[in-house]
C-alpha cells in the first residue's frame, strides 16, 4: 500500500503530539522540584482498597524464595533485589516496577514474606525514587503502583519501623503529585483513565482537604465521561479493558462508601453502564471476545467483577457506539467487529479487524481472531494487529488499515477504513441477519468488502457471504488479486477433512460443527493463537482462497453435526 502525501502528515503530526507529550513528562520533575509543598507527605494511610485480582500462593513463595514469575518469564535473582540484576524483557520490567505482584504476597501474609515485600519496596525507593526516568517512571507503570502500593499497604506496612514508614509515604506522597503534573500528557486511553482512578483513590486514602477529594472526583467524573461510551463500551474498543477498568472502579466506589465521602456523580452509573457491555462480549465458554487488544482473561477476575453486577437480562444485540453486533441464539453465539478507531491516540492499538467476527456454541469457542500476545514482544504485537490475524477477508497480503511504523509515531494505525455501513434484519423464518460493509481496500484496490452473516432461528445453522464489491465509477481491473478468507480455530478444536470443501471441527466435549463451502477448496493451514493464558500456542486455521475479478464472492456456512 502507498502512503500518501495526507499520511505523511498524519503521521508527522501524531509524532509532534507526542514528543510534546514526552518533553512535559520529563520536566515533571523540575516543576515538582519548585513547589513548595514537594518535601510535604501526609504521617500515615487511612485505608487499604481492596483488590480484586486473583491471588497466587506460588506466585508468593516463589517471590519470597528469590524467583519471580512475571509477564511469562522468570527471574532468579539468587537473593539479590530484583532491581540488581538484569531483567528479561521490557514487559518483565513493566510488570516487576507496577508492584501489582504484591497482591500475591496477601495470600501467605507471614512476617517474613512481608518483610521480603518490604525490603524489595525499600531498596525500589533507593534506586528509583530520585531517579525519574525509565520504564519505572511511564504513565502506566506509575499509575498501576500507585494503586498497588495503597491497596497492598498493609502487606508492605506490616511491622514497619518508623523509618521505613516516612519513606515509603513520602515516595508514595510524590508519586501521586507527578502523576498530577503528567496527566494532561498522557494521550486518550486506558492510561489516562487509570491514572484519574489512581488519583482518585489517593485522595480518599491519604490525608487531605475535602475540596482536594471532591476536586479529584470531579477530573475522574471528566475522564469517565469521555472515554466510557453511551453503550458502556471503552473507546479503544477493547472488550479486556473494561475488565480491567472494573477491576479499579469496583474497590474505588466500595472505598468512597466505607470512608462516608460523596461519591463522583457519574461514578456508579458509569459501572452499571459498563456491565451489559461486559456481559456482551462474554462467549459461551464464558471467555471474552478477541477484538483491539484483547488477551487472555483470567477467568477468577472475571467472576470477582461479575459478582457485582446488578444488571440483569439477557446481553443486547448491538453496542452502537463501540460498533459491534451480536448474534445469539440458543446457545450459539456469533461477535462481529463492525467499527474503527475512534481517534488517532487510539490508533496506537487498534487493530485492523474490520468485519472479523467469533463464534461459539455450548461451552466452547470454535472460530476466533488471534488476540493480543499480553507478554511478547513488539514484533508480536505487530502481527497480531494485522488483518490476518482476524476471521475476516484479507486482499493482496494487506491490512485493510495500515499498522505504520515511525520513529516519530511508533506503530500507528492509518485509516485505511474510513466508513462501514451496517444492516441487521430479521426474515420471515426468525433467522437473524446482518450486513455490513467497509472502504478498506478502496483507496489502493478499488474494492469493498461486503460481509454478511445469518443465524437460524434454531442457532443450528450460520450461514456467510463475502463478496468484493468494485467501488461506484471504477473500472474492473485486469489483472487478478489474491483474496483469502480466514476463520482462525480455537486451539482446543480438532479439525478433521470430510471432503474438499468441508471440514469437522470438533470440541473437547465431543460438540461439532461443519464448516463448509460449497463449490470451493477448505484449506487447513497452520496458525498461531496469541491469546492464551500460557502464552503463544500453535492452533490452525480454515482458508478459503479466490481472486477478483474473476471471482469475487465466497458463500460458506456452518451447521451443528452429530
Amino acid at each position: 500500500m502507498t502512503t500518501t502525501l495526507a499520511d505523511r502528515r498524519r503521521i508527522v503530526s501524531f509524532g509532534l503530539r507526542d514528543i510534546w507529550r514526552r518533553l512535559g513528562r520529563r520536566i515533571a520533575p523540575l516543576r515538582l522540584a519548585l513547589t513548595p509543598l514537594a518535601l510535604r507527605a501526609p504521617e500515615r494511610l487511612i485505608v487499604a482498597p481492596t483488590d480484586l485480582r486473583a491471588l497466587d500462593p506460588f506466585v508468593a513463595e516463589e517471590i519470597l524464595q528469590g524467583r519471580f514469575p512475571l509477564a511469562g518469564r522468570t527471574l532468579e535473582t539468587f537473593g539479590d533485589s530484583p532491581f540488581a540484576v538484569e531483567l528479561p524483557s521490557r514487559v518483565f520490567a513493566e510488570r516487576l516496577h507496577s508492584f501489582a505482584w504484591l497482591r500475591h504476597i496477601r495470600s501467605r501474609k507471614t512476617d517474613e514474606s512481608c518483610e521480603h515485600a518490604r525490603d524489595i519496596v525499600d531498596d525500589w525507593i533507593v534506586r528509583y525514587g530520585r531517579r525519574r526516568r525509565g520504564i519505572a517512571w511511564e504513565p502506566s507503570v506509575v499509575a498501576e503502583r500507585v494503586i498497588a502500593w495503597l491497596s497492598h499497604s498493609t502487606v508492605v506496612l506490616h511491622g514497619a519501623e518508623a523509618g521505613f514508614y516516612r519513606r515509603f509515604m513520602k515516595s508514595l506522597a510524590y508519586q501521586v503529585r507527578y502523576l498530577r503534573k503528567i496527566a494532561g500528557y498522557t494521550p486518550e486511553g486506558e492510561t489516562r483513565l487509570r491514572q484519574r482512578i489512581a488519583l482518585a483513590m489517593a485522595s480518599i486514602s491519604m490525608p487531605t482537604r475535602a475540596g482536594y477529594i471532591r476536586r479529584e472526583g470531579v477530573r475522574l467524573d471528566r475522564e469517565l465521561e469521555e472515554q466510557i461510551l453511551a453503550d458502556g463500551g471503552h473507546v479503544s474498543r477493547n472488550p479486556r479493558a473494561l475488565l480491567d477498568l472494573l477491576l479499579d472502579l469496583l474497590p474505588l466506589r466500595q472505598t468512597y462508601i466505607n470512608l462516608g465521602h460523596d461519591l463522583p456523580s457519574k461514578l456508579i452509573p458509569t459501572i452499571d453502564r459498563m456491565y451489559p457491555a461486559l456481559r456482551f462480549f462474554r462467549h459461551q465458554d464464558g471467555d471474552l471476545a478477541l477484538f483491539n487488544g484483547a488477551s487472555a482473561t483470567p477467568a477468577s477476575e472475571l467472576m470477582s467483577v461479575l459478582r457485582y453486577d446488578e444488571s440483569a437480562g439477557k446481553p443486547s444485540k448491538t453496542l452502537p457506539h463501540m460498533n459491534y453486533q451480536r448474534l445469539s441464539v440458543a446457545g450459539t453465539t456469533l461477535i462481529v467487529d463492525t467499527g474503527q478507531p475512534h481517534s488517532p491516540d487510539l490508533s496506537c492499538t487498534a487493530h485492523a479487524g474490520s468485519l472479523s467476527f467469533e463464534m461459539s456454541s455450548g461451552r466452547h469457542r470454535f472460530i476466533v481472531n488471534c488476540g493480543l500476545p499480553k507478554w511478547a514482544g513488539r514484533s508480536y504485537r505487530t502481527i497480531a494487529r494485522s488483518t490476518a490475524a482476524h476471521s475476516t477477508v484479507i486482499l493482496d497480503e494487506a491490512s485493510s488499515s495500515r499498522i505504520v511504523k515511525s520513529k516519530l509515531a511508533g506503530a500507528i494505525l492509518l485509516p485505511g477504513v474510513s466508513t462501514v455501513d451496517v444492516e441487521r434484519w430479521d426474515d420471515p423464518h426468525g433467522n437473524d441477519w446482518l450486513r455490513a460493509i467497509h472502504d478498506g481496500y478502496v483507496r489502493d484496490y478499488g474494492y469493498l468488502h461486503q460481509r454478511e452473516i445469518g443465524i437460524s432461528s434454531k442457532g443450528d445453522k450460520i450461514k456467510g457471504h463475502d463478496r468484493l464489491v468494485l467501488a461506484e465509477g471504477l473500472e474492473t481491473p485486469n489483472a487478478p488479486l489474491p483474496a483469502v478468507a480466514r476463520f482462525h480455530i480455537h486451539p482446543s478444536i480438532t479439525l478433521k477433512r470430510r471432503d474438499e470443501e468441508s471440514v469437522a471441527m470438533r470440541a473437547p466435549d465431543g460438540e461439532t460443527w461443519i464448516f463448509a463451502a460449497p463449490g470451493l477448496d477448505v484449506l487447513i493451514d497452520e496458525d498461531i493463537f496469541f491469546a492464551d493464558a500460557s502464552g503463544i500456542r500453535p492452533s490452525q486455521q480454515l482458508v478459503i482462497e479466490f481472486s477478483p475479478p474473476q471471482t469475487c464472492e465466497i458463500r460458506w456456512m456452518l451447521r451443528r453435526g452429530d
